[in-house]
């Protein structure tokens, strides 16, 4: 394994881990200084003013682990829960097709691992929570999963939406038939290994014990880390959403000082040279509210409401939504903004595992955090990886690219290799032809210009053509040049395809699913138990 510098595309996160004190005034603690977590640890220690109750939430969450299937050190987890010196890592993520973009996973290792290490460093239980965002209700985004086919194709296997509606996934019921065709797709799209049987029955028992995206994932999930005493819980369960309705009276009765802490935190945001990555409005309530299936977000219309959704179709007084929250709180939701509250007001959380778009949102919230008498948690970048497979090694060596002219030269060094092949030194020839050309041919139309300047200007015309003529020749002899190499193109493909699919890092693509096939997993737990910490550094895995 090997640590790199891969920058981030969002300055932000850049500056979050390169250089902390750049935007030290957006979150709460550094994660860099070690005395971060007692500090946090104490913090917490000294009663949060906002929580619910421990015991309930432990019920809760062995109520959906064990309907799951998840593992007994998971249920273990959950139970020192209960006890008031047992603290949290918390991260999550939408709950996509197959486990989504192998991100995911290394999310949850990262849960792990820092869960590992908090719990050595302040010597008292730290547990691993993975937040399925199962109140999520953009389809789109979870419905799919991408991998690399044999023909060097970036290819996807789909769910389609069962209803249309702009429902929950949590709530949005997949048929078998449409689980069976998945597989069959996946089956087909992965090589044989020895690997192969196991996974895919697995993978077929999940389906079978599953009504939704959410209950698959999260007996994927579980089924891997379980073991490692990773504990899941969906966002959208109606007996965790029973917990949260204290929190969601709150969060109505303070929804315009809530928000405006929030525009708060953009501004000081703005003013440090950033751009929000969130979208927010000045009578944004925060909150979603389920009306005839429909995930709504609502907006209000005065201090006290009514409110409505973004077109004014739906109308809602306060009361109507005050008696939600007490009595219907599964009609409720957090935004991207209120749910890192959430979060909070739920569990113990020590510290929050991020990824880099995360991280850039979650930096308008410290204002927010404080508005309701909470402090936002330690921020953890979460581990990225790009898996390195042993014939994408040989290409590049064969053809002598290091892993920065991959990531970053691919094209160019491809042009380069290609021009060193050329023995008839084609465009050089071109050139000179050209060249030699409009040296012998222009004194002539300038010539004939002097007897009528209509001639001249047919003879540049002429001229112009004949040019295009030996461009076009140029570049057919180049693609017959070029197909000398197909073979070796294709191998530049294959590394451009492997390591930065459709210009991404891998990890933003790709399921995790055929690595696995084509590996096993005990190269997971190596990393799951080694001595990694999240540093915020890029890490290549050499297979």
């Amino acid at each position: 394994m090997e640590s790199i510098h891969w920058k981030s595309s969002l300055p932000l996160t850049e500056d979050y881990v390169q250089d902390y004190n750049k935007v030290s005034d957006l979150f709460e603690y550094d994660p860099w200084n070690e005395s971060s977590w007692a500090e946090r640890a104490a913090w917490l220690d000294r009663g949060n003013p906002l929580a619910a109750d421990r015991g309930q939430l432990a019920e809760v969450l062995l109520s959906y682990n064990k309907a799951i299937g998840n593992a007994p050190e998971a249920l273990d987890a959950i139970g020192k829960l209960k006890q008031q010196e047992t603290l949290c890592i918390v991260g999550g993520q939408q709950a996509g097709l197959f486990s989504g973009q192998a991100l995911v996973i290394y999310k949850a290792i990262t849960l792990i691992r820092s869960a590992r290490l908090a719990s050595e460093k302040l010597g008292r239980p730290v547990i691993p929570v993975f937040w399925i965002a199962g109140e999520d209700h953009d389809f789109d985004e979870v419905n799919h999963m991408y991998y690399l086919s044999p023909e060097m194709q970036v290819s996807k296997i789909k769910i389609e939406h069962p209803s249309g509606k702009r429902s929950t996934v949590s709530s949005l019921k997949i048929s078998q038939e449409q689980w069976t065709t998945a597989l069959e797709l996946l089956d087909s799209s992965l090589i044989p290994t020895e690997f192969k049987p196991g996974w895919m029955e697995l993978l077929r028992t999940a389906a079978a014990e599953s009504h939704t995206l959410v209950d698959f994932f999260g007996r994927i999930i579980a089924k891997l880390f379980g073991a490692q005493g990773l504990v899941l819980v969906n966002s959208d369960d109606p007996q965790l959403r029973r917990l949260e309705s204290p929190m969601f009276a709150k969060l109505i009765r303070e929804h315009k000082a809530v928000n405006a802490a929030v525009l708060t935190g953009r501004d000081k945001l703005e003013a440090l040279g950033y751009s929000s990555q969130v979208e927010l409005n000045e009578r944004s309530v925060n909150l979603f509210v389920v009306d005839d299936d429909e995930r709504i977000l609502m907006y209000a219309a005065g201090p006290d409401g009514p409110y409505t959704d973004r077109k004014k179709e739906r109308i809602y007084s306060r009361e109507q939504l005050l008696d939600w929250a007490e009595s219907a709180p599964e009609r409720i939701s957090n935004n991207v903004m209120t749910r890192p509250l959430m979060q909070d007001y739920l569990f113990p959380v020590l510290g929050t595992v991020l990824g880099p778009g995360e991280i850039a949102y979650w930096a308008i919230t410290r204002e927010a955090f404080h508005q309701i008498g909470l402090k936002m948690p330690i921020v953890v970048p979460r581990l990225e990886f790009t898996i390195l497979e042993g014939t994408v090694q040989k290409n590049m060596h064969k053809f002598g690219l290091t892993l920065d002219d991959v990531l970053y030269h691919l094209e160019d060094k491809q042009e380069e290799w290609l021009r060193s092949q050329d023995t008839l030194k084609l465009e050089e020839r071109f050139a000179e032809v050209r060249d030699r050309f409009v040296k012998d041919y222009r004194p002539l139309v300038e010539l004939i210009a002097g007897i009528n300047p209509g001639i001249g200007k047919l003879g540049e015309t002429n001229m112009g053509k004949i040019i295009e003529q030996i461009h076009f020749l140029e570049q057919k002899a180049s693609d017959g040049a070029r197909a000398q190499f197909d073979a070796s193109l294709r191998h530049f493909q294959r590394i451009g395809l492997s390591v930065v699919p459709m210009g991404k890092p891998q990890e933003r693509v790709y399921n995790i699913f055929s690595y696995l096939n084509k590996y096993g997993d005990s190269w997971l737990y190596e990393i799951v138990n080694s001595d990694l910490k999240p540093d915020g550094k890029h890490k290549i895995l050499y297979m």
